[in-house]
């Protein structure tokens, strides 16, 4: 069978790994240094959602690094061989606090590895479901999708994204220069080259510039809903990545508030619709 064909990823289904962590202040105060939304002295006293991105870091060995400056392919995560590789998108739920300072544990599961003939080529899809436990319990249940690609082939038109709504009650611009890319790759342990090596993501992978962060779009989206809503407690929260932002023009990460649900989304320069999400809130 053709090496991107089912079968030959029924053996990772159900693989589990284990990782343990401690919810320790130099990454969150980095963090909002990186963000540029709180004085680097006044450590919140719980992770604030989605910061646990920031541990269980992949510590690969520099000699198992692959091209792309992600780890080379296979070991928990199947062996795909198409090129591209991007975090598509993530369901979460936020059971319970973390403290900083507290002990955590996270359990990891292949959830699914589905193959599927795009416009551009074949794709392959990989959910992960992790859950993230500390001293009272499960406090952290989340589902990422990570999708594999062929490159576009040269000269093919790139597709047109969906313009992104124009009715948020509130939102900002983000200015997404390589200093915050590199810094955002430095805190999560992120060796990907398209965010931060611009030949690379240029003539390897025929990127108009250095691709920003999906995880640190969808960090944004949630830090201005907390920063427009300090007084609401989010529970739930789901992102998808829908056309990529580059370090070559500002973009918005925008809003919009109704009863216990808020409807969130990225702009690209052009109006179009970057990154959509949701956030359950109380």
């Amino acid at each position: 069978m053709h090496q991107d064909g089912t079968a030959t990823y029924d053996a990772w289904v159900g693989r589990t790994e284990e990782s343990a962590d401690q919810i320790t202040s130099t990454p969150i105060r980095l963090m909002q240094a990186t963000l540029d939304t709180a004085s680097p002295a006044a450590l919140p006293p719980h992770l604030p959602p989605l910061w646990h991105w920031l541990y269980f870091l992949p510590g690969e060995r520099q000699s198992s690094i692959g091209p792309d400056g992600h780890p080379r392919r296979g070991g928990f995560l199947p062996p795909v061989s198409l090129p591209r590789r991007m975090w598509a998108g993530s369901r979460l739920q936020f059971v319970q606090p973390l403290a900083v300072g507290e002990a955590v544990r996270r359990v990891s599961l292949i959830k699914s590895v589905n193959v599927k003939d795009g416009r551009s080529g074949k794709l392959v899809f990989v959910t992960v479901r992790h859950e993230v436990s500390g001293a009272q319990g499960v406090a952290i249940h989340e589902e990422q999708d990570i999708v594999y690609r062929d490159p576009p082939a040269p000269g093919a038109p790139a597709p047109q994204p969906a313009a992104a709504p124009t009715d948020e009650q509130f939102g900002r611009t983000v200015a997404p220069d390589p200093v915050l890319l590199m810094r955002y790759s430095a805190l999560t342990f992120n060796g990907h080259r398209i965010h931060y090596d611009r030949p690379y993501a240029m003539q390897e992978e025929g990127y108009p510039g250095l691709v920003v962060h999906g995880p640190l779009i969808a960090t944004l989206l949630l830090e201005e809903l907390r920063r427009t809503h300090p007084d609401r407690t989010i529970r739930g929260f789901e992102f998808k990545a829908m056309s990529p932002l580059f370090d070559t023009a500002s973009f918005s990460v925008n809003g919009k508030v109704e009863g216990g649900r808020a409807s969130l989304w990225a702009s690209g320069p052009q109006g179009q619709l970057a990154m959509q999400a949701s956030a359950e809130i109380e």
